[in-house]
């Protein structure tokens, strides 16, 4: 790896960062508020982020996105995962696996999802399928020249807004009766699926989840992506970086926490002399500073190996965990280090360690996680 980034890279974070500073933190405060945002806030951000060339930066060139690379995007995430989900997520990355569209499927979904002309979202979990995939009861039944999607998925953001849905429904059974997934384009405005307002979360105010109904939804046979009962293999070849995604985020939002904490030990005084002074507060900074270096290490590190097509699973996992779990170390020692103005909503400690705790969670739990490392470990060995 080579750490000097290029005059290019260093323009491409500053864009983002000024993006950041003038369009989204100003707006926190009306979002933790009001837990919302208005539409015609929503659409000015959206268009001033078309604008400055954030919008579906990941998405290739010729197909009308930004075409940066893993490395490249991922020092983008960095700076917009300084702001609030809700309000960085308007500058919309659309999903990556939506590059893995062929003919038809690439005019009529992955051209306008780079465009900004529609959203997606993506459905995987359900009411009892949420770390065991092959758990889901969804189902598309192939009739004629049509798929048949009934059942429900839940925790999926931002569906009121988008308007189809990357899903992943059980097509078949496997030699061991285990369900074989596949992977299809849904419009949501179709008869037959039902959009409705989820669970209200104590992380990420502003950012909503959904549930979606499908009862006899017909869809043409050529909107399924990739090939049938492949939806294990295709979520490996896509989604995995999506975990980077996560990581950036924590490394972020750790590194604001981190930098109040740092301010408030320069300044904050007891006992005659600055905080910062005290062993109990200048080791806990000295171990926050180390974590972030390294998860900000092992987060670019995995970046980059997307990039030379040598990512592993293993890998993403490790990224995934460790910056997760900094995130909430330090967040939680960044308030200790403030004290009581730590928890109060003055100043964003109390929101970046409440948006944390989910982190460890979605995109793959942290046990998760640590199972497909240490399955990555034993395999070798015969184990």
């Amino acid at each position: 790896m080579n750490f000097d980034l290029s005059e290019e890279q260093n323009l491409l974070i500053q864009t983002t960062r000024s993006f950041v500073k003038n369009e989204l933190i100003q707006h926190e405060e009306l979002l933790e508020r009001t837990n919302n945002l208005p539409k015609e806030l929503y659409e000015e951000i959206k268009k001033k982020s078309c604008e400055v060339g954030l919008y579906a930066c990941n998405m290739p060139k010729k197909h009308g996105g930004g075409g940066l690379n893993a490395f490249d995007l991922t020092l983008v995430e960095k700076e917009l995962g300084h702001t609030s989900l809700a309000l960085a997520e308007i500058a919309w990355r659309p999903q990556n696996i939506l590059m893995a569209c062929k003919d038809d499927l690439v005019d009529e979904y992955l051209k306008p999802a780079a465009t900004g002309e529609r959203k997606d979202c993506i459905a995987m979990t359900e009411p009892e399928a949420g770390s065991d995939l092959r758990g889901m009861k969804t189902n598309a039944v192939i009739s004629g020249d049509d798929w048949i999607i009934n059942g429900t998925k839940h925790f999926i953001s931002n569906a009121h807004i988008s308007d189809f849905v990357v899903l992943f429904a059980a097509t078949g059974k496997d030699g061991k009766g285990r369900n074989l997934l596949s992977c299809f384009l849904v419009d949501l405005d179709l008869p037959g699926v039902e959009v409705v307002k989820g669970y209200d979360c104590v992380s990420h105010r502003g950012y909503v989840n959904n549930i979606i109904r499908f009862n006899d939804c017909k869809i043409p046979a050529k909107n399924i992506l990739g090939d049938r009962n492949k939806g294990f293999e295709l979520m490996n070849t896509w989604l995995e970086a999506t975990r980077l995604t996560v990581s950036a985020t924590s490394v972020a939002r750790a590194q604001r926490a981190f930098d109040i904490a740092l301010d408030w030990s320069a300044n904050r005084k007891q006992f005659g002399k600055i905080i910062g002074k005290f062993q109990g507060v200048s080791f806990k900074l000295a171990d926050m500073a180390m974590e972030i270096k390294l998860a900000d290490l092992i987060l670019m590190e995995s970046a980059w190996k997307i990039d030379q097509r040598t990512l592993s699973s293993q890998d993403a996992a490790m990224a995934k965990l460790f910056c997760t779990e900094m995130v909430g170390r330090v967040s939680d020692e960044a308030i200790q280090i403030c004290g009581g103005m730590g928890l109060m909503t003055d100043i964003p400690l109390e929101r970046i360690w409440r948006d944390a705790r989910i982190e460890r969670i979605w995109e793959g739990t942290s046990e998760i996680q640590r199972h497909i490392i240490s399955r990555s470990l034993l395999r070798p060995l015969g184990a």
